[in-house]
């Protein structure tokens, strides 16, 4: 059974397995995988930070960062930012989340969503903002699934796709 926690240390093995993975594919290059492999409750520590306004640039907003895990192994990542600003507003959403490529293609995108969904209502959120690139078309079907309405399509200075703005109401 997968269920959503918080980062830890019990996951870092395969938590850097993920990782790695994702590097391969081009992507979460704003995590460096020496840095965080050699200090990883350094790493942890950050994430705990980002839920703090007072810990953070004036430019971001809180969010909190949680990880799918089934059967002991790490899965995805799910972000959930507090509050909304004009770009995330526009074009980021309240949520993100991924899915190590090892494990795509069997639901966990479906369910990461799902269960993010809970904790935003946890945090007293009623209506959320999710969002993809028009071309993902996986993600679109999980957002749906999930009970997103479509409000329209976005076009950010400098992208090749659109970005596709789902509201999900979750009161």
């Amino acid at each position: 059974m997968s269920f959503l926690s918080s980062p830890v240390e019990q996951y870092k093995a395969s938590f850097l397995e993920g990782l790695q993975e994702l590097h391969a594919e081009g992507i979460m290059e704003y995590y460096d995988f020496q840095s965080v492999s050699e200090n990883f409750a350094g790493f942890l520590q950050r994430l705990r930070d980002e839920e703090d306004r007072a810990k953070i640039p004036a430019h971001r907003v809180p969010a909190s960062q949680f990880w799918l895990i089934d059967n002991g192994e790490y899965i995805g990542t799910f972000n959930l930012r507090h509050e909304l600003n004009e770009w995330l507003y526009t074009f980021g959403g309240h949520i993100g989340y991924r899915i190590r490529p090892s494990k795509r293609r069997r639901g966990y995108g479906k369910e990461i969503l799902c269960l993010g969904l809970e904790k935003a209502r946890e945090r007293g959120l009623r209506r959320v903002l999710v969002t993809c690139d028009e071309t993902n078309i996986g993600s679109k079907k999980i957002i749906e699934a999930n009970g997103g309405v479509f409000e329209n399509a976005v076009t950010e200075e400098g992208a090749s796709v659109k970005r596709l703005r789902y509201w999900i109401d979750i009161s």
